[in-house]
């Protein structure tokens, strides 16, 4: 059982972040970066294309951290792969000691460096997650036993508490669930009213770990440009200006995410910290919100 799951089991406060696959063969940056979390968080999220951007493979970016002592959690996207594929990756996971998994559907093409690349997306998150659910069964895509036996891959899902469809967020939660997915990671969190509203109306019902997602902005400039670029995300003009007005915005914005870390320890069960080629800055952020080191 991996250390993210025992914790997971036994209610404590979790705490992930997530590194980028190198766009290239040298693994250096990403290891050092990850290797800055040990001691910090409980596992460590590697990205599957995120914004549909091509990087190294996630799965043999997991292994490189796993060898480094890093435990991962890999995101396995639908876009790029159909279920034959995404079946031999998930296999592959369990061989290699990769148990953690984030079921995702996947960015649209559209909004990354090959626009004119074909999508696949024969499968989303959700059925994902049912697969992943019949490999940990012994039985395959068709419902057919595996010859080998039964996997064990620890899965969970993306949630947004921001959406605009209140009925939709519920639904789709409800279909993960019972999907099988054990524990959910949050989109960027702005607004925490809506997440306390999320957790006592929804999630408070299936008593599942969700981690709200955390952004280390950098910058007013770095906070608008994520308003225009990623989907779903609205970070408020107050925060924006409180970056503008900062001499040392970077400092303005660990103060910032190390805020947003204590307002979610008072409303979920963890965190999930995203600070995009600074993780080495995460715990500087877990310092200023008094998240101690694990034990």
């Amino acid at each position: 059982m991996t250390n993210f799951r025992q914790a997971a089991i036994a209610g404590e406060f979790l705490i992930t972040a997530e590194v980028a696959p190198p766009k290239g063969g040298n693994v250096a940056h990403m290891v050092e970066m990850a290797s800055c979390l040990k001691g910090r968080v409980h596992a460590v999220n590697v990205t599957d294309g995120s914004r549909a951007v091509m990087r190294m493979s996630p799965l043999v970016s997991s292994l490189i951290l796993k060898q480094h002592g890093i435990e991962p959690v890999c995101q396995f996207a639908c876009r790029d792969r159909n279920r034959i594929g995404l079946q031999g990756d998930l296999l592959g996971a369990h061989a290699l000691g990769i148990h953690n998994i984030l079921a995702l559907t996947g960015d649209p093409i559209k909004s990354g460096d090959y626009p004119k690349a074909k999508a696949v997306f024969d499968l989303e998150a959700v059925r994902l997650l049912q697969i992943i659910t019949n490999l940990n069964q012994g039985l395959d895509g068709n419902d057919k036993p595996l010859p080998d036996g039964a996997v064990d891959l620890f899965v969970g899902a993306a949630v947004d508490p921001q959406s605009k469809s209140w009925s939709g967020l519920q639904s789709r939660f409800d279909r993960k669930v019972n999907a099988g997915a054990q524990f959910f990671q949050s989109q960027l969190i702005s607004d925490f009213e809506i997440l306390e509203k999320f957790m006592d109306k929804i999630a408070s019902t299936y008593q599942k770990p969700v981690l709200a997602g955390i952004f280390l902005l950098k910058s007013a400039k770095n906070a608008d440009f994520i308003n225009r670029n990623v989907p779903g995300v609205d970070i408020p003009q107050h925060i924006i200006d409180r970056l503008a007005r900062s001499a040392e915005p970077l400092q303005e914005g660990i103060k910032i995410a190390a805020e947003q870390v204590k307002l979610a320890s008072q409303l979920c069960q963890g965190v999930h910290l995203m600070a995009v080629r600074r993780e080495d800055l995460i715990p500087k952020i877990l310092d200023l919100a008094g998240i101690a080191p694990l034990v």
